[in-house]
């Protein structure tokens, strides 16, 4: 699948960074939504998030 990004420049999915999320340990890639803040996403969904692991 090829997705088009900002100024004409291509990137194919498998391109794309990679994290693995801390709550259900699955890999997830690169959105544009996180573009800005990716550096601090952790989880890989709404569901994850709200129920995330909290250390004791």
């Amino acid at each position: 699948m090829v997705r088009h990004v900002n100024r004409g420049a291509v990137a194919r999915k498998g391109d794309l960074p990679t994290k693995v999320c801390v709550t259900c340990q699955r890999p997830f890639t690169w959105r544009r939504k996180w573009e800005r803040v990716w550096e601090e996403v952790k989880y890989c969904s709404d569901k994850c998030r709200s129920n995330k692991i909290t250390p004791v």
